[in-house]
């Protein structure tokens, strides 16, 4: 079964991920903050992470920097996710380590397109 980190400051986006993505092939996990979900990967890193873009204690990039450094068997998929089409947050977040981006707010059809198109199951 994957597990997905859902880290946003919004609970609302955090709920939102939560209802599409959950079920019985996919755990969904929340992390409030930078800094609980660095805590959470460093216990039991997740197979799939979408960080907010402005996350308001530790920067996105940082935080895909810190995660990538982390020795783990799981490497997992990264995504940001930003509130506006970025192309220079969308580079800086690629260098540090994430495969993409993900658009908010968005609906059930629009983030299981972008599952898909991760070859991640959802």
């Amino acid at each position: 079964m994957k597990r997905c980190m859902f880290v946003d400051d919004s609970s609302v986006i955090r709920k939102v991920a939560k209802r599409i993505l959950g079920g019985s092939d996919m755990v969904v996990i929340e992390a409030a903050s930078g800094l609980d979900a660095l805590e959470m990967c460093a216990a039991d890193m997740p197979d799939i992470i979408i960080v907010d873009g402005a996350l308001p204690d530790v920067a996105a990039v940082d935080l895909i920097r810190r995660v990538r450094a982390m020795e783990s068997p799981i490497r997992p998929q990264i995504l940001i996710s930003l509130v506006e089409l970025d192309i220079a947050s969308i580079m800086r977040a690629k260098r540090a380590g994430a495969q993409g981006y993900l658009l908010k707010p968005f609906n059930r059809p629009q983030l299981l397109e972008r599952f898909r198109t991760l070859k991640i199951a959802a």
